[in-house]
This record gives structure tokens, C-alpha cells and sequence, in this order.
């Protein structure tokens, strides 16, 4: 009980900071970490090392999310909505 209850803390802290982060590798690598976490986390337990799961999922899902919003970075694409680059809107 107390580990899940450390994990839900860990999960809703940095989901909290992830609002926070200015481009899109942060945020990948913020969205991936949480995500990870929570994944190896589930698979862990599965097996008894929950625990060990956890931290290994967070790192792969970081990284992972880190290099996909990266890509995006650099390739100047967004789906925010916003109006494309050299556009002045009124």
C-alpha cells in the first residue's frame, strides 16, 4: 500500500511539472516518464518488482518521449493550434 501511494505521488507530481515544461521534447520526455512509470509499474507487479518496473519504465518512457517530441522540435510542426510561422494574424 505504501509504495502505491508513493507511485501515485511521484505520477501526479510530475504530471504537474509537465504543464510547466516550454517545448515539446520536455514535455514528451515529462508524458513519457508517466506514462512509463505507470506501464512498468503494472508489468512489475506482475512479476514482484514493482518497483524496479517503475523506475525502469519512467527512464524508458522518457526517453522515448524525449526524442519524439524532439523530432517534432525540430521539424517545426505542431498540432497546438497555432497560427504557422510568418503568419501575422489580427
Amino acid at each position: 500500500m505504501e509504495k502505491t501511494f508513493y507511485l501515485v505521488s511521484i505520477t501526479l507530481l510530475l504530471t504537474m511539472l509537465s504543464g510547466c515544461m516550454t517545448n515539446y521534447a520536455q514535455k514528451g520526455a515529462g508524458a513519457g516518464a508517466v506514462l512509463g512509470g505507470i506501464a512498468g509499474a503494472v508489468i512489475g507487479h506482475q512479476r514482484g518488482r514493482g518497483g524496479e518496473g517503475a523506475a525502469l519504465g519512467a527512464g524508458l518512457g522518457a526517453l522515448a518521449g524525449g526524442v519524439s517530441g524532439d523530432v517534432i522540435d525540430k521539424s517545426g510542426n505542431s498540432s497546438s493550434g497555432s497560427a504557422p510561422r510568418g503568419v501575422v494574424v489580427q
